[in-house]
C-alpha cells in the first residue's frame, strides 16, 4: 500500500517497530492510526468512528475519555509526579492502593507488591516462587505448571509460562522448570461422548499425572487465568476449578490466579477468582486496574506466600528485586480512582446485565453455518469460525477466516481481535444496551460476508 511521503503512516513504517506484528507485512500494509477516544469509541486519523470491542487490549474498562481518571493523573502529577518504594521509602497513594486491594480480596490476602505490567508481574511471581522455595529449604521445588494456550506475558519467564507457540518460536523458550498441561477447552479438546464434567476430571487427572511424573517435591505452583484470554477466550468446563484445586492441595502446590484480564468486573464479579470459586495464594492484576490510562500492575499475596520470602530477605539483608516505576504515584492515583468509579457506578452489576443481552445475542448465531462455538462469561466472549462444524476446522489455512472477520468488522465500524479463527470480544464495561445492539448488528453483518467468502461444508 502506497502512503504519502512524510505521512504518519509512512513515518510509522520508517521508524516504529511494532509489538505482535509481522514486520515484513507491516512495511507493505502500514498502520491503522487511532487519534481520539470517546466512551466506547475510537476514531482513526481519517475521522472514521469504531466501537472498540476489545477495550484496546482487554483493558479500557472505563472507555477512552473518562475525565475523572484524567483529573486523578493530572492532580497527582502536580503533587508528586514520581517516587519509588526502594529502601523503606513510600508514598500515600501506594499505601492507599495496597490497603484497598487487600480489603477487596475475595480470599484472605496479606501484602501487595507493585510492578508495571502483567508480564513483569508474572515474571516477579516466578522469581518469588523460587526465592520462597529456597527460603523453605526446598531447593528442588521450583517447577511451575501452566497450561497449553494460557497467556501470562512475554518476558523470558512470563513468556515461558505462556503456552502459545508464537511466544516461544525463535526466542529459545520456554526456559527450564516450566511445564504446560491440558488446555481446558471442552469444545476443542473433549473426546467423543465425553461429558463436560468428565473432561474436567480428565484435565485434573492430567495435572496430577504430570505432578507425579515430575515428582511432587519438585513442583511449586500452578498458574492459570480464571478465563483464558489471548488463548482464545476459553471458559473452563463445569467442576474444573474444584477438581484442579483438589489436586493442588493434595501435593502442596501453590495456586497463582492471573487476573490481568479477568479482574475488576470483567467476568461479572470483581475478580474471576470469585466467578469460579478459586482460592489462590497469589493474584496478579493489571490492565483494568487503571483502565490502562497508566501502565500499572500489582501482585497480591497471602501470608503462606509472603512470610518465607520476608524471612529470607531478613537473612540475606535485602530483597534484591524491584522496579523504578513500581507503585508509581500517578498510576496508583489512577488505579484508586478507577476502582472508585467501578464501585460507585456498580459496573460489576452492569456487566451482569449487559452480559445477558450480549451472550444471548452471540448465542443466537450458533446455528449459522460458519459458527462452530460461542463461549463467554460476563463481558468477554469468543465466537469461533469454521467451514465444517463436525470436523471443527476452518478451511485450508488456519487463521484466514479470523483475518477476514477482522476486516469485515472494521468495515462495519467495529474493532475486534481475531485469535486464529476465534473472534474475541471484550468491550469497555461502560457499554450501554443500545451499543451492545449495535455491536451485535455488526457481528451479524460480518457473518453474512463470511458465509459468502467461506461456504460451509
Amino acid at each position: 500500500m502506497n502512503h504519502m511521503p512524510n505521512s504518519p503512516e509512512a513515518r510509522d513504517i520508517a521508524y516504529h517497530f511494532h509489538s505482535y506484528t509481522n514486520a515484513i507485512a507491516h512495511a507493505e500494509i502500514g498502520p491503522m492510526i487511532i487519534e481520539k477516544g470517546d466512551g466506547i469509541y475510537v476514531f482513526d486519523n481519517q475521522g472514521t468512528k469504531y466501537i472498540e470491542a476489545m477495550a484496546g487490549l482487554w483493558s479500557a474498562a472505563l472507555g477512552f475519555s473518562e475525565e475523572r481518571l484524567i483529573k486523578a493523573a493530572t492532580d497527582q502529577m502536580r503533587d508528586l509526579p514520581f517516587y519509588h518504594n526502594f529502601t523503606h521509602k513510600s508514598h500515600t497513594k501506594a499505601i492507599d492502593l495496597a490497603e484497598k486491594l487487600v480489603s477487596m480480596a475475595p480470599v484472605p490476602m496479606s501484602k501487595v507488591f507493585f510492578t508495571n505490567s502483567g508480564s513483569e508481574a508474572n515474571d516477579t511471581v516466578l522469581k518469588m516462587i523460587w526465592y520462597r522455595s529456597n527460603a523453605l529449604g526446598l531447593p528442588e521445588k521450583k517447577k511451575i505448571i501452566s497450561r497449553i494456550r494460557g497467556y501470562h506475558g512475554v518476558t523470558l519467564a512470563s513468556g515461558s509460562l505462556t503456552g502459545l507457540p508464537y511466544n516461544h518460536k525463535s526466542f529459545d523458550m520456554p526456559i527450564d522448570r516450566i511445564l504446560h498441561t491440558t488446555c481446558p477447552h471442552y469444545w476443542r479438546e473433549g473426546e467423543d461422548g465425553e461429558s463436560e464434567e468428565a473432561f474436567a476430571t480428565r484435565c485434573a487427572n492430567d495435572l496430577e499425572a504430570m505432578i507425579l511424573e515430575e515428582g511432587p517435591e519438585t513442583v511449586a505452583a500452578f498458574i492459570a487465568e480464571p478465563v483464558m484470554g489471548a488463548g482464545g477466550v476459553v471458559v473452563p468446563p463445569k467442576t474444573y476449578w474444584d477438581k484442579i484445586q483438589a489436586v493442588l492441595e493434595k501435593y502442596d502446590v501453590l495456586l497463582i490466579a492471573d487476573e490481568v484480564i479477568c479482574g475488576f468486573g470483567r467476568t461479572g464479579n470483581m475478580f474471576g477468582t470469585e466467578t469460579f470459586g478459586m482460592k489462590p495464594d497469589v493474584m496478579v492484576m493489571s490492565k483494568q486496574i487503571t483502565s490502562s490510562y497508566a501502565p500499572f500492575s500489582a501482585i497480591m499475596i497471602n501470608d503462606r506466600f509472603y512470610e518465607p520470602i520476608a524471612e529470607e530477605s531478613g537473612k540475606i539483608g535485602v530483597l534484591g528485586h524491584g522496579y523504578t516505576g513500581a507503585g508509581h504515584p500517578v498510576g496508583a492515583a489512577v488505579a484508586l480512582e478507577n476502582i472508585a468509579i467501578i464501585e460507585e457506578r456498580d459496573l460489576v452489576q452492569k456487566t451482569r446485565e449487559n452480559s445477558e443481552q450480549f451472550l444471548k445475542g452471540l448465542h443466537s448465531f450458533t446455528n449459522h453455518p460458519n459458527v462452530g462455538e460461542v463461549r463467554g462469561v460476563g463481558m468477554i466472549a469468543g465466537l469461533e469460525l469454521v467451514t465444517d462444524k463436525t470436523a471443527k476446522i476452518a478451511g485450508d489455512m488456519p487463521g484466514q477466516m479470523g483475518l477476514a472477520a477482522n476486516k469485515a468488522l472494521l468495515e462495519e465500524g467495529v474493532i475486534i481481535r481475531n485469535i486464529m479463527d476465534t473472534v474475541a470480544f471484550c468491550p469497555p464495561l461502560i457499554i450501554e444496551s443500545a451499543q451492545v445492539t449495535d455491536l451485535l448488528n455488526g457481528i451479524e453483518a460480518m457473518l453474512g460476508k463470511i458465509e459468502k467468502a467461506f461456504p460451509a461444508a
